[in-house]
């Protein structure tokens, strides 16, 4: 996988000359607080995460697939396993009847 950063013509002398911000010291870290104590309130009303199911509809397995049944499923975009669950409840239906 290629890297993501883009390499920029800035030198750090480039960077500094333009910064209004001073660079941090250990002192500076030092005398750092948690973003929680500092700002309880908004810090609470931050949403961490999806959270655990109430009601879990589906169970988490580890499944091996053909490199070409995953390709196929992955080439038709987002949601890739949702519609590999779609076509295996599918087939479990057709087989019940």
């Amino acid at each position: 996988m290629p890297n993501a950063r883009k390499k920029s013509n800035y030198t750090k002398k480039d960077l500094r000359a333009v910064s209004d911000n001073p660079e941090l010291t250990k002192a500076d870290f030092a005398k750092a607080r948690p973003f929680s104590e500092v700002f309880p309130d908004l810090s609470a009303s931050i949403r961490k995460g999806r959270g655990p199911n109430k009601a879990p509809t589906k169970k988490l397995v580890s499944l091996r697939l053909s490199p070409e049944v995953v390709e196929h499923f992955k080439s038709t975009g987002p949601g890739w396993q949702s519609r590999i669950d779609e076509t295996l409840r599918k087939a479990v239906k057709r087989k019940a009847s």
